[in-house]
């Protein structure tokens, strides 16, 4: 694997001078955090882009037909099939570049929910990573089926309300850990996979210029917390993302592989975290905003429950120092 064109760092007087490329009138919920990550993403655009998105809230909210809020061609595919889509936009256009129809092949991103990556959408993105399609596939993580009535996902957190994981007597919601969707990413040996997080939109934006700039297939796992879903107030939404960092709940990364050597780095506030531990607050503090996590809390709190969440965070925190090589 290789790397490709080098990417020029991105800096905030590129992003002011910058038209929006996603435009208002969309539908989405009042302190919807989904359309503010594609937002910041599409600051990243400077080539001719084509956008990709699976049936999901960013889709839903930003096409009632007749009307579109994508300021580049964007197309709408199934849950199941978003990468399989971007693949053979990929493909087509590297065969009109061969007969000499097109002169360069456009950057194409993926924007998709967890439900139609994480779960439903999963094989066709491991298939296009293995066979090396040139695309950037944005996660937009707000771990739950929210367009569909808030059901529970692979990437739903663990003991999290859910319509379909309820907090009861018995269970205490969702049982499971979330899958680590980007960390299943970085094997499949591709050239660039990173987290992100709104509430550091520089560094979101950088890193998704470097993965429209890898040469092959790229992964971008963005938080994007849902004040519907999650239970929060609708102006908290970026406050929420920036605790999950504060937290190590969600770690901000980057790796790359190249001629068969994989660099793995913390960066933003989880490598000042790594240089200064005393930063790292409680994951009690990430969790209690969110009325999907009420129950831990009230008619009394559970303290095995935050301490059992707390030793999973401490564990995968530890096992991400380890591969950046600070521990």
């Amino acid at each position: 694997m290789v790397s490709g064109r080098k990417a020029r760092r991105i800096t905030l007087k590129d992003v002011l001078a910058r038209r929006d490329l996603l435009y208002s009138g969309h539908r989405a919920c009042a302190g919807c955090v989904s359309l503010t990550v594609i937002r910041q993403a599409l600051k990243a655009v400077e080539r001719p882009t084509i956008a990709v998105s699976p049936t999901g809230c960013a889709e839903v909210t930003t096409s009632i037909i007749p009307y579109t809020s994508w300021g580049i061609p964007w197309i709408h595919s199934a849950f199941e099939n978003a990468a399989a889509t971007a693949a053979g936009i990929e493909a087509a256009f590297r065969a009109m570049k061969r007969m000499g129809q097109v002169k360069e092949i456009p950057d194409i991103i993926v924007f998709g929910g967890d439900g139609g990556t994480v779960d439903i959408g999963f094989q066709a993105l491991s298939g296009a990573a293995e066979r090396g399609h040139d695309f950037l596939y944005v996660l937009y993580d707000n771990e739950a089926y929210m367009n569909t009535g808030i059901q529970r996902s692979g990437a739903t957190s663990k003991y999290a309300w859910t319509t379909t994981s309820p907090a009861g007597t018995v269970i205490p919601g969702k049982p499971q850990w979330r899958k680590p969707i980007a960390l299943i990413m970085v094997e499949h040996r591709i050239p660039y996979v990173a987290t992100a997080s709104p509430s550091e939109p520089m560094d979101l934006i950088n890193k998704i210029r470097r993965g429209l700039d890898a040469e092959g297939p790229a992964f971008i796992h963005v938080i994007c917390p849902c004040p519907r879903g999650w239970r929060f107030d609708p102006s908290k939404g970026i406050e929420v993302a920036r605790l999950a960092v504060q937290t190590c709940a969600f770690p901000l990364w980057e790796a790359r592989w190249e001629d068969g050597q994989l660099e793995f780095k913390l960066t933003g506030t989880s490598l000042a975290i790594a240089k200064k531990p005393e930063l790292k607050k409680p994951v009690e503090e990430y969790l209690r905003p969110q009325g999907r996590f009420r129950h831990l809390f009230e008619p009394e709190k559970r303290e095995d429950l935050i301490a059992d969440i707390q030793a999973g965070v401490d564990a995968e925190w530890a096992y991400l120092l380890k591969r950046a090589g600070l521990a």
